[in-house]
């Protein structure tokens, strides 16, 4: 019912909040739009997860922890709730009722709870945030960079996590990258960066950063790891810069498990937006059971990962893992449950979507 008017039930929503609190303002970015987007997504999620309340549970804690950078204090919650409920109140037409504001005023308070629970176990072993070094940037093309970065202090991850980046340029202003590769002994991390249209941060991180530069980091989040156990082939399907975090599950399963099979499959536009071909190369020559295939739609004869599915075997044997724009996502899931892949071996994060 809220997602025909998102547009103006989230700006109602931010409205009303900082009128009734206006130091709050001081949390948030000078411009809201990417800030709306997040509140939205974030709702449904949290409303698509009620059945399953290990991943809402996991969800609601990155949320915390990650909150923490923003300078998010648990008074501050309560306002958030009183705000919310407003909106809904306000947008939700003849569907609100008492049982539905009761529902709502319920996990809020629960959600809530688990937010502020995670954000306190955390801030008793780890910084709200982390100042790195850029110690490599490498331009792979006109609008892509690829960072290495050296944390002052461990960052603690998982292959398939994402991390938030601030840079000095534009204060308050967080955007996710996931990191490319598995952890390693040395805690460097590599991100792979394109610079969007009026992207103010990836546009700082490509065209104006260089080596000896700092930057911010956020904790790592994210949900898009290795199942643990299962020891199934892989197969990991990456759009644009969707490869970073499938780069990074591809080096932890092999060098985990170096006879598991991994199904790297890289689609872009064109052959010049294949950015990373000489370090998958090397990749494929150390691990003989990584097979990389490479898609280009702009030439009429590869097609797109979506495409390319059909013709593969034993599907339903493996775990899927899928990055990139969001349409391609949505195509490529969509085309795995036709093809009865089940529902629990497809794994995607919305958020770590290419920025």
């Amino acid at each position: 019912m809220l997602e025909p008017v998102a547009d103006k039930a989230t700006a109602y929503f931010y409205g009303r909040l900082l009128a009734g609190n206006p130091r709050l303002r001081a949390l948030f970015p000078p411009t809201m739009d990417v800030q709306r987007d997040r509140l939205f997504h974030a709702l449904t999620r949290i409303v698509w997860s009620i059945d399953n309340p290990d991943a809402l549970a996991g969800y609601l804690g990155g949320l915390g922890r990650d909150h923490r950078k923003y300078g998010v204090l648990p008074e501050h919650y309560p306002a958030v709730g009183e705000a919310l409920i407003a909106t809904l109140r306000r947008f939700c037409g003849n569907g609100w009722t008492a049982e539905a504001e009761d529902a709502w005023t319920t996990g809020y308070r629960v959600a809530s709870e688990l937010m502020i629970a995670a954000a306190e176990r955390d801030a008793e072993r780890a910084p709200p945030w982390w100042i790195a070094e850029v110690t490599g940037h490498e331009r792979r093309s006109h609008d892509l960079a690829v960072l290495t970065l050296r944390p002052g202090r461990p960052l603690p991850f998982d292959a398939g996590q994402y991390v938030t980046v601030q840079v000095s340029r534009w204060p308050r202003i967080w955007r996710p990258y996931s990191i490319a590769n598995a952890p390693r002994p040395d805690g460097m991390l590599s991100l792979h960066v394109r610079a969007v249209p009026a992207g103010w941060v990836s546009g700082t991180l490509v065209r104006h950063t260089s080596p000896g530069d700092t930057i911010l980091l956020g904790p790592a989040i994210g949900t898009m790891t290795l199942e643990p156990g299962t020891g199934r082939d892989l197969l990991l399907i990456a759009g644009g810069t969707g490869l970073a975090p499938l780069r990074a599950l591809a080096e932890r399963a092999l060098a985990e498990d170096p006879e598991r099979g991994v199904h790297l499959m890289v689609g872009a536009r064109a052959e010049r937006d294949l950015y990373d071909m000489r370090d998958l190369a090397q990749m494929a020559a150390a691990y003989p059971r990584l097979r990389v295939t490479t898609l280009v739609s702009e030439d009429g004869v590869h097609g797109t990962p979506p495409d390319a599915l059909e013709t593969l075997p034993d599907l339903a044997e493996q775990e899927v893992y899928v990055a990139g724009p969001v349409e391609m996502v949505r195509r490529t899931v969509d085309v795995l449950q036709r093809l009865d892949v089940p529902p629990q071996r497809v794994h995607h994060d919305p958020l770590a979507a290419e920025a």
